[in-house]
């Protein structure tokens, strides 16, 4: 298979775009906005990666929004967390962008958990070097790179590694909560001390969006599901605390009245590559499933004890992307917490250019399906304007198809 053969396009491009779900609005309506501000936050899949992973996709999604100008430098928190004090998990790279003209603007979290996973993954460095490679053919060696930087990351997040990759989701999730741009440290290392009273306006009335990518949707999942459990439980993960100084710190991540606002809060994900179905192999279940109605309705019995008023799954899946999976219907009430108050879309998408191999006119190069989707034009436009809504994109009422599907 030569690079000439996965570049012979089809002259025509006939590759599906098929949403079914509800209709969902995408972050350009909540830009201008007369209190609060949209926050994004980006949380990367498999395979190593260093901050700024994202620009390449931030910059797509920012043309398509028209958003002209940004902040002259990021902002870079090393991420450490009161649970493990003695251990950097991760960085959060802050962007912010505007356009001067209309006064709309954003800022963007990108969040990088990847050096947790890196010092375990160096046990196959050996596999790497010339002493192994220099037997393997170029393309073989290609795919074994890929493969070696890949494969190890839902194995590792099995283990010992997942509580420290969900708290530095935690701890994002908190910074972009509590703090707006220009509060927000330039750099170094800091924590985030939790939801508290004076961050319930901002809880309030900014608008909360995830972007995931591959095993990354399955560690906003869990650590949405990591956050509404905590919000109830916090003795059984702060008690353990020796520092009775640090539990009883601890034990205020958040107050009732940020908690209250919290729940009234619908969140977007747009998972890309969604990945959940085959994440949630040999798993345990979450503690509260099969009660949506129970947790997500006015008159339900448990309503106030809801984490969020809704959380908007939209699962963006290649069908020759071998690493990724729609999410069947009921999916929801079997494996999805029922306080986050779950709905899923899914979005049916070739990202991948179909060619023709060996006389057989069909093929779609797998790695290109599982990795090209933030830089797919349609994928971009539907996280930044939709379906199914007056602004939705020209390009995507020509190039997909919309099936709504109620309750």
């Amino acid at each position: 298979m030569t690079q000439a053969l996965l570049e012979k396009a089809e002259s025509e491009d006939t590759r599906i775009c098929k949403v079914e779900g509800k209709p969902f609005t995408g972050i350009k309506p909540g830009l201008v906005k007369e209190q609060g501000e949209t926050k994004i936050m980006m949380v990367h899949g498999v395979g190593d990666h260093i901050p700024g992973y994202s620009t390449q996709f931030l910059e797509n999604l920012a043309r398509e929004l028209k958003l002209n100008s940004r902040s002259g430098h990021s902002k870079n928190i090393t991420l450490v967390t009161p649970l493990f004090p003695d251990q950097s998990v991760g960085n959060l790279r802050i962007t912010h962008l505007l356009n001067e003209d209309t006064g709309e603007k954003l800022t963007f979290y990108e969040l990088t958990w990847s050096e947790i996973s890196r010092p375990e993954k160096a046990l196959l460095s050996f596999d790497n070097s010339g002493d192994y490679d220099f037997r393997r053919a170029r393309i073989n060696s290609m795919l074994k790179k890929f493969s070696n930087d890949t494969t190890p990351d839902p194995i590792i997040y099995l283990g010992k590694s997942r509580q420290l990759i969900l708290a530095a989701f935690a701890q994002s999730f908190c910074w972009m909560a509590t703090q707006y741009w220009q509060d927000l440290p330039r750099e170094g290392k800091h924590v985030c001390q939790g939801l508290g009273d004076a961050h319930a306006d901002k809880l309030k009335y900014d608008d909360y969006v995830v972007i995931s990518h591959s095993l990354g949707s399955r560690i906003t999942i869990d650590g949405f599901q990591r956050i509404a459990d905590m919000l109830v439980n916090q003795e059984k993960y702060f008690i353990s605390q020796p520092d009775e100084k640090l539990r009883t710190t601890l034990k205020t991540v958040a107050t009732s009245k940020a908690i209250e606002v919290l729940r009234d809060k619908h969140i977007p994900v747009f998972m890309l590559s969604n990945q959940l179905p085959v994440l949630q192999l040999g798993r345990e279940l979450p503690e509260v499933i099969g009660q949506k109605a129970a947790y997500c309705k006015p008159e339900g019995v448990h309503y106030t004890e809801r984490m969020l008023s809704e959380t908007s799954i939209i699962a963006f899946s290649d069908p020759n992307d071998l690493l990724s999976y729609e999410i069947p219907k009921e999916f929801s009430e079997k494996y999805l917490d029922s306080r986050l108050c779950p709905d899923i879309t899914n979005v049916t998408i070739n990202v991948s250019k179909i060619i023709e191999a060996f006389n057989i006119k069909g093929f779609a190069n797998p790695l290109d399906a599982h990795v090209g989707y933030t830089n797919d034009v349609r994928v971009v436009a539907l996280i930044a304007n939709g379906i199914g809504n007056p602004n939705t994109s020209p390009l995507i009422k020509e190039r997909c198809e919309f099936t709504k599907i109620g309750d």
